[in-house]
């Protein structure tokens, strides 16, 4: 596991504690894009939390996105599938 996606996974787990993630660095993929020369990377996540409950998808983006926002240099690309737990 990456360093990025531990630190992913450490931030999300602390601010939504999710019965259920996946974090998956996509970066390789990406290789010679022109944002991936910032040195920012292109990750995956699903995520399982109560916290999504009754949200609609843009407000699960924005508590994801509030949970990485020290993490905006790291990341250029998101890919993000959020579930409520009675979702699955």
């Amino acid at each position: 596991m990456s360093d990025r996606v531990h630190a992913i996974e450490t931030r999300l787990r602390q601010t939504l504690r999710p019965e259920a993630m996946e974090v998956h660095d996509e970066s390789a993929a990406h290789a010679g894009h022109a944002g991936a020369a910032s040195g920012g990377g292109h990750f995956a996540v699903t995520i399982v939390a109560a916290a999504f409950s009754g949200q609609d998808a843009v407000a699960r983006h924005r508590m994801i996105y509030e949970a990485l926002a020290d993490m905006r240099q790291e990341i250029h690309a998101l890919s993000i599938r959020a579930l409520a737990p009675d979702e699955l």
